[in-house]
């Protein structure tokens, strides 16, 4: 069996995290690695400090997804990946390509950078050399109109525009309770509770009945 690397997108939006789980139930399988990968936002400034929070908090984050994997029992390599980059998924591009990734998984929302990717190249999948899984959830409320001085509009998710990634909508993930794993065990008797019979008392009881 090929070893498949499967990367997610950690993000702090709830779809991410619904995302990883479907991966958990539906895609991974035993032996693959899991990347596990936080692309923070490049500040202007170049403030260093602050820099090294975004980084700290990336962190935190991504082992708050971590934590998601080991209480759903899942056996599977995992690693974490936090650095810097930009919006629009350049970065997330280079990383994707850079660990040969079989499947991105990324949790599909309105400011997604899949959506930039989509509007600039013509096929997102010969863009990461890999495919890719976007899991969305169904709309409860229209979202707020964004501002055009301050952000791009992108498209809507139920736009014509032409995508080469799959979309799997959720209604609500339900994860059944997974029983924790039972160790297989050999039974072995305590030797204390083995009778040991002598040879010799059988005989000496068939002499007895035969002298009488």
């Amino acid at each position: 069996m090929d070893l498949r690397k499967i990367v997610v997108v950690v993000e702090d939006v709830d779809v991410s995290r619904k995302a990883l789980q479907w991966s958990l139930h539906n895609l991974l399988r035993y032996g693959d690695l899991l990347t596990l990968l936080h692309v923070f936002t490049a500040t202007k400034s170049r403030n260093k400090k602050k820099a090294r929070l975004l980084r700290l908090q990336g962190y935190q984050l991504a082992l708050s997804f971590k934590e998601i994997c080991n209480s759903n029992f899942f056996n599977t390599n995992i690693e974490m990946v936090v650095t810097e980059g930009d919006q629009e998924g350049r970065k997330i591009v280079a990383m994707v390509r850079e660990i040969g990734a079989s499947v991105l998984v990324v949790g599909l929302h309105h400011q997604s950078f899949l959506y930039r990717l989509a509007l600039g190249h013509d096929n997102i999948a010969n863009c990461l050399s890999c495919r890719v899984l976007a899991i969305k959830q169904p709309e409860l409320s229209p979202p707020p109109p964004l501002r055009a001085k301050t952000r791009e509009r992108l498209p809507p998710l139920d736009s014509s525009t032409t995508m080469d990634f799959s979309q799997i909508e959720i209604s609500g993930l339900h994860v059944p309770d997974i029983p924790p794993p039972k160790i297989p065990y050999r039974i072995c008797p305590s030797p204390s509770a083995i009778i040991w019979r002598p040879r010799g008392s059988r005989k000496k009881k068939s002499c007895s009945n035969g002298g009488a």
